[in-house]
Parts: C-alpha cells; structure tokens; sequence
C-alpha cells in the first residue's frame, strides 16, 4: 500500500446453477488465491453464489435458505485477511427478493449493497424476480446482527489514505446516472462491480468502453466481474469478461470465454491528485451516505503495474503514428495563426543540424504551405562558430535546401571574438560565458536577420531543455514564437522519425536520417578531431530519464521516492538504481533553480497534458525552495 498502490482483483469462479454450497466453496478458493497473491479488494460477480441463471428458482425458499449458509461460509472464509470482499446473492428483505452484494473482511459481515436499476428489457427479465434498491440506508437483521442494507454505502480504508470504496452491480453501469457517480462524489475513489452480462456480438467492445469512461469521468478506479462459465447456456452465454481500470485507462482484462480471474495495481494517490488539479470534479452529498471503516494493514504492495519508460510517447505504432500527426497539426497550426496575426510573411530560423532545429523548421514548412507562402520565405540561417562540425554544418544545410527555405551562413567566430575581448573573457577559457557567449551572440543575429526580413524569430528549445533550464538566458531561450515549447526530447526524436516515415523525399529521408543518429549536443565546444565533443546526456543526464522524471512528477504529483520506485521498475534493464537516483536528483535540483528562464518564456503552443507555460499550467514562484524534495531524495 506503500505510495498509494493497492492490489485488487476481479474474479470469475467456475460455478453451478442454483448450487450454493459449490459455489460458496469455488468463491473461497477464489478468496484464498486473491489473499495469497496480495489482493486488497477481492470482486466476484453478481449472483455467483446461486448463479444468475435461476430464473423462477430464486423464489424457491430452499434455495434462499441454501444461499445464506453459502454467505456464512463465505464470510468464514476471509476470516484472518484483511481484504475487503465483495460477493453477489439474492437476499429477501420484508418479503422481497433483491440482487445484492454482501461485503466482507476478516471474517465479518459488513453490509448489503443491493441493485439500484433492476432490467426488464430485451433478454434480462430481472423485474420478475428482484426489487429495486434503494439509496436510503436501513438495517437488515442477518443471523441475529444488524446489518447496514441500501445503495449509498462507502468503505474507509485507513490505508493507504484516500482508499474508498463504492459498491454497484451490472445494470447500474448502465444507466443514466449510475450510483457509481453519487459515490464518487461522496469520495469513493474505488468502484467495484458484480455483474451477471451476456455475450453478443459487439457487446465486449461496447462493456470494455463503458467502464473505461466511468473510471475516467468519476476518476476512480473501476473493478468489474463478470459471470462466466458454469451458468446456464439455455438463452444466453457468458464470458466472464473482467475488466479493471483507472481514470480511463484498462490495466487488467480477462480473455472471454476462458475463465480467467484479473489482478491490477491500482494507484490511489494519483486519483486524489488528480480530483486535486481538476477544479470542476465536484464533491456531493456524502451525509446521505453511510461510511463503514475498514483497517487494512500498510504494506509494501509487490507490482506488477507495467511503467512505460516513455510516458510521453505511444508504445503502439498505429497510435504514436496518431499522435505525431496531431503534434504537427497542432505546433504548425499555431505557427500559422501567430503570422496571420501579426501579418508576417516570413520566418527565421536558426539550424544547427540538430533535432530540435530539425523539428522547428519541418513545422514552419507545413505552416507556411498552410498559409501558401512559398518556402523560400523561410530564412534557415546557420551560424557556424567554435563548436560546430562539419557533420551538422552539412545537415543544416542540406536541410534547408531540400525543404525549399533560402539558406544563410553567417559565420559568428569573429563576432564572438570581438565580443569575448570587449568582456575581457580569455578564449581558451571554456567556461559558462565562452559558452553562452556563442548562444546569446546567435540569438542576436537571429533578431536582427528577422528585422531585416520583416519576419518572425520561430525558437527550436523543446520542453525537456525548459524542465532542466537547459538554455541560455536570452540566448536560445528566447525567440517571437517557440513551435517547440511543449514538446519533450523523446517525443521530438520520434517527431523527425515520423516524417522520414512518411515523406516521399528521398534525399530530405537521408538527412533526417543521419540528424536522428547525430549526439544530442549544444556544440559550444570545440571538437576533438572533427567529432562532437560536448554531449548534452553525459552532462545533464539521459532525457529518457528526465522526461520519465518530469512526466510523473507534473502530470500525477508523484513524490520523489515514488518516482524513483517506479522509475527503477521501468529502466531495471537499462540503468542502474544508483545511476537512476544520481539523475533524479540532477532533475530536482534543475527544475527548481532555472524556474525563473520559464517564468518569461515566449509564446508557445500547449501539445500534451504536461506543459511549462508560466501562462497555462505551472503557475510556479521563481524562487520556490526544493529543499523537502531534495531531502526526501537524500533518504533513499
């Protein structure tokens, strides 16, 4: 439970139709599995102790009596573990019948949460049978104790904090306004669902939706299990199609037609940060609910919740494809209104051969055949100095003259050596100011090209060097319009990949080529025989790492132990915890001292849901201490 993860699962036993003492005893080895492999909150589906197949047998008073001794058994069963259980049955209530769940802990009966919504539609006939559930909470006298009874109940778990739990079952998922909604509004973070739901065709697809989209829209996580086999094939078939998800993300589902019980890790504290951020998730009415307090021990949950090492990028080809269209779209989207606007009929670039610059000038090409302004418009402008190899000097150039921009060479090594002598800087001093020197000296030539030209400065930085600082102030940090602005390192790598994929240039393909295999590099010092001899990565640390870093921090509120736990699970067979730790640390300390060259950041368009924009999502003070976040990284 250690950093809000808690593992649940959806299970699916293999049953008989109206054999409750089978069943009871299929359920408890299901518990005992689900107990023996860590799960916190165990789900069987609706019914599964008589089957939903009954039909008129569930009027049968021996069938009834069979099914409580079947609950006792049950209940029995989870003495000594303290997972919160949840099992579907019917249960008679002042002379009707109601499709309920019984909840459960440590050998405890802890309440009856029936069915709101009862169908009688197409082939479920439920009406026959059932009554609807009410919202209002009464108590039922169940062998000789009085148990809570109605559809507005929540369990509190003291651990991990934020851990609540709503109940549902099957049609409720279906309806308008399902109670799911009502307890997530009430608090309930986690919702479980017993359900009894056939198969047909398109049904999976359309289930597999349904639950994704309550998980997202209530921001829980979402528990469903559903009937499978054992129950009756007369009229219907059952899949026991389990699916678990969280805020609109599937991570668990079961094969239909195989029986197959799921296990997920799910996060609770990520849910309660992200109620926390969304200002419009509105809280209800939690004094109609009745709040039943669950201990559960604190422990150190074993994942099995895959991380992604890239976070930002779509491990799906199909969908990273997607996706990489819709950036473009979108940078070159914005990078057309801004000239509409402003009646500019030109650009300035300033290409290095790298893939930030690579990037920024593919963007102002679309951009400018959206606005029918020749390319040749484009003034790509290469400025070659005490760093710059013959490598990238040559891919900068052929570049900009395969995309068709005018391409202009100024050489800035005198520029800079007169500029060092009037600052009194030695030149074979290879410090921050010989470095940024070079940059500031650029981003002039950049302006004043761009005045001459009528045009507009377009800035290359992407969002991963803004999250470090890695810019020079009023250097490369500075442009009329910064295309790049939201866009990470990893995602500007698969960016340029994307366009070699799908242009139809071969040369232009060739140069995309050889700028992906280039070293990431600023080039402010001067090679050693011919080769890069600065590389960003061997000073500030692999991007993949401050990207994965950045993501989890920004996006989910992650603290720093959590995201180094999680970062060691998803680069295990990449780097080492200590290298992983060394870098986290580098990331912490960087984002929180160069805040103040993002707080005058220029225009930029917004791409994903992490963006640094002092204008839209980080609203943070320049001079914000790092100390608690540091410290909790000295204590790992």
């Amino acid at each position: 439970m250690k950093h809000g993860f808690v593992k649940v699962a959806a299970m699916t036993p293999k049953i008989r139709v109206a054999d409750p003492a089978y069943n009871a005893k299929e359920v408890c080895r299901g518990i005992e599995e689900a107990c023996t492999n860590g799960a916190k909150i165990i789900v069987f589906p609706e019914l599964c102790l008589t089957g939903y197949t009954c039909g008129d047998l569930f009027l049968q008073e021996l069938l009834l009596e069979q099914t409580r001794e079947a609950l006792l058994k049950t209940v029995e069963a989870t003495e000594g573990s303290d997972a919160l259980v949840f099992v579907g049955l019917p249960l008679e209530k002042d002379c009707k019948l109601y499709n309920v769940a019984a909840a459960m802990q440590n050998g405890e009966l802890l309440a009856f949460i029936p069915k709101r919504y009862v169908p009688s539609y197409a082939e479920f006939y439920e009406t026959r049978h059932f009554a609807a559930g009410e919202e209002r909470v009464q108590e039922i006298v169940f062998e000789e104790k009085k148990i809570p009874f109605g559809t507005n109940i929540l369990f509190a778990a003291d651990a991990p904090s934020g851990l609540t739990v709503g109940c549902e079952l099957c049609e409720d998922l279906w309806a308008p306004l399902s109670p799911a909604v009502m307890h997530a509004m009430a608090g309930a973070t986690v919702i479980v669902n017993l359900s009894g739901s056939d198969e047909t065709v398109g049904k999976e697809e359309y289930r597999r939706m349904l639950v994704s989209a309550s998980s997202a829209k209530q921001i829980s996580a979402y528990i469903y299990a559903s009937a499978g086999e054992g129950e009756s094939t007369q009229d219907l078939v059952f899949g026991g199609h389990n699916i678990i998800a969280e805020n609109g993300q599937v991570l668990a589902e079961a094969k239909r037609f195989s029986p197959e019980n799921i296990y997920a890790d799910i996060d609770v504290h990520r849910l309660r940060h992200e109620r926390r951020r969304m200002s419009t998730f509105a809280s209800g009415d939690s004094e109609a609910y009745r709040i039943i307090p669950v201990h559960m021990e604190e422990e150190d949950t074993a994942l099995s919740r895959v991380f992604t090492p890239q976070p930002f990028v779509p491990a799906n080809r199909a969908e990273r494809e997607k996706r990489c269209e819709e950036i473009l779209a979108i940078q070159s989207y914005g990078l057309k209104k801004r000239c509409e606007h402003t009646n500019c009929r030109s650009a300035v670039i300033g290409v290095s051969g790298g893939l930030d610059s690579t990037l920024a000038l593919l963007v102002a090409a679309r951009a400018f055949d959206m606005l029918g302004i020749d390319r040749a418009q484009i003034t790509a402008v290469t400025m070659p100095c005490f760093g710059t190899t013959d490598r990238t000097y040559d891919n900068a150039c052929k570049l900009a003259r395969t995309l068709g921009a005018t391409l202009r060479e100024i050489d800035i090594r005198e520029a800079v050596t007169v500029h060092f002598r009037d600052i009194g800087q030695k030149p074979e001093e290879h410090d921050v100011a010989y470095e940024n020197g070079q940059a500031r000296e650029r981003t002039q030539v950049l302006m004043d090209v761009a005045n001459r030209t009528g045009g507009l400065v377009i800035g290359t930085g992407d969002m991963s060097e803004l999250a470090l600082g890695w810019a020079t102030y009023n250097g490369d940090h500075m442009s009329m319009y910064g295309v790049n602005a939201g866009v990470p390192k990893t995602l500007v790598r698969h960016l340029v990949q994307y366009c070699v994929d799908t242009c139809d240039n071969a040369g232009l393909r060739l140069v995309l080529l050889d700028v992906l295999d280039t070293p990431v590099s600023p080039e402010l010092l001067p090679p050693v025989d011919g080769a890069i001899s600065q590389r960003t990565e061997d000073l500030v640390g692999p991007y993949e790492l401050h990207d994965f870093f950045l993501y989890y921090m920004l996006r989910c509120g992650f603290e720093p132990a959590k995201v180094y736990r999680i970062a060691c699970r998803a680069f295990e067979k990449k780097y080492d915890k200590s290298v992983i730790l060394k870098w986290l640390k580098t990331f912490y300390r960087r984002f929180f001292a160069q805040q103040f060259k993002r707080s005058c950041l220029p225009d930029g368009p917004k791409v994903g849901s992490v963006a640094l924009s002092p204008r839209g999502d980080l609203r943070m003070p320049s001079d914000a201490s790092a100390e608690i976040w540091l410290r909790q990284i000295e204590e790992l």
